[in-house]
């Protein structure tokens, strides 16, 4: 052994676990092995990983048991659900109960939790202004998170919140603009002129990497992230300027973008209905300064659209 304290990764092949993966994996001061977990082991991403100095383990958040194997000897665990995968809130609710069972079972002395905001806290539900989804619920895969925050808490599990929230990444596939008749790129959202606050994947994965760093300073606190709050009208200008194409915002009503019938078009339209009519609350627990001062490498928007340039869709 080399002496440094293992940090177990969920989603390590998704987005925000892969972020972290990469950020320890380069960290200078090398204050952590990583342990990355993934259901496919032999998939192209978890080889990657391998050879960045990863040891790759098999779990499924549907498998307690496995996770259990996955956090054996860890000193930390960063733990992430992915609602997109099966848009199920109760499903989402139990593959966390699993988590904080397995870390409270194996003794983990810090957990990251990748949660959300409760939405309904903002917005109550029945006020007329969303539909309700999946029975209770105005956003699931934020209200889902919140709910389950408890079952760290309940089961004493050191824990650290930290609450993320709109990646730019979006840009580039399931919210990427589309090029409207007049050949303009469009940025079509229910935003108003409310601030969307986003924030890069890798920044994501860095300031977590920073929580682990600081230790005991972070138990039981909550960590709320940004990379920027804009308007989406700002965002277009931004990317006009940096990719060279003429991009604008087109504005629709809440109700509009849940009309357009996409799979999970209520969830995003709720999504970001709450962005919009919760913009004050959301974007001032997300002090810009105080996350640089955790990550000072922490990524602007146009930063971030530039160093992406070769990623966006022009054709």
């Amino acid at each position: 052994m080399d002496g440094r304290r293992t940090i177990t990764v969920f989603g390590a092949t998704g987005q925000q676990g892969g972020a972290l993966a990469r950020a320890a994996l380069a960290d200078a001061d090398g204050a952590f092995a990583v342990r990355a977990v993934t259901r496919h082991p032999d998939s192209g991403r978890a080889r990657e990983l391998e050879q960045l100095g990863a040891e790759v383990v098999r779990a499924d958040l549907d498998d307690e048991a496995s996770l259990r194997s996955a956090l054996d000897g860890a000193y930390g665990a960063f733990m992430v659900t992915n609602f997109w995968e099966h848009m199920s809130a109760a499903h989402e609710k139990e593959q966390a109960q699993a988590l904080s069972r397995a870390a409270g079972h194996a003794g983990i002395q810090h957990a990251v939790w990748s949660t959300l905001e409760d939405t309904r806290e903002c917005i109550p539900l029945g006020d007329g202004r969303m539909p309700t989804l999946q029975g209770s619920y105005n956003v699931p895969h934020f209200d889902a998170k919140a709910e389950a925050d408890h079952f760290f808490t309940d089961d004493g599990v050191p824990t650290t919140f930290l609450r993320t929230t709109f990646y730019w990444e979006n840009l580039l596939s399931m919210f990427a603009p589309q090029r409207g008749e007049d050949g303009t790129f469009e940025l079509v959202y229910p935003m108003g002129d409310s601030r969307l606050s986003g924030i890069a994947v890798d920044d994501i994965g860095k300031t977590a990497l920073a929580v682990f760093k600081g230790g005991t300073d972070f138990i039981a606190a909550t960590v709320s992230i940004a990379g920027e709050h804009l308007t989406v009208a700002e965002m277009a200008a931004t990317m006009t300027d940096v990719l060279g194409q003429p991009f604008r915002y087109r504005p629709l009503t809440p109700d509009a973008f849940r009309a357009l019938g996409f799979p999970g078009a209520d969830e995003a339209g709720n999504m970001f209905q709450y962005y919009a009519d919760c913009e004050h609350a959301f974007t001032a627990a997300r002090d810009l300064a105080a996350v640089r001062a955790l990550h000072p490498g922490l990524q602007d928007f146009r930063t971030w659209v530039t160093a992406h340039r070769a990623q966006f869709d022009l054709s």
